[in-house]
């Protein structure tokens, strides 16, 4: 039995109208981690993009496990944080990568 790798999910609640598609959007990561054959670890979501906690506390879990991914449900849930670089520039620099459940 081969074990799954995991991976992190990171939802910008802000980036979402309402509560149904934030409940949308994790069952999609649930989803998507299912089917690329992986195990979906922690959800992260972020309620104050201008605080940024939920992405500090994935960059943390990051760093300290052999996670290597984080999935999103669109790359907009990775930009327009009041950051100096990228979020995705800052999973890259963590050796994780960035992932989306819809590419579009």
């Amino acid at each position: 039995m081969t074990t799954r790798p995991t991976l992190l999910g990171y939802v910008r609640a802000d980036a979402l109208s309402c509560a149904e598609e934030l409940a949308a959007a994790t069952n999609s990561l649930v989803a998507f981690a299912s089917a690329e054959g992986f195990t979906l670890g922690t959800v992260y979501t972020e309620r104050d993009a201008a605080e940024s906690a939920a992405f500090h506390a994935l960059l943390d879990e990051v760093k300290r496990s052999d996670v290597r991914a984080v999935v999103v449900p669109t790359l907009q849930h990775l930009g327009a944080v009041r950051t100096p670089v990228g979020l995705q520039q800052h999973l890259e620099f963590h050796q994780a990568n960035a992932l989306a459940v819809d590419t579009r």
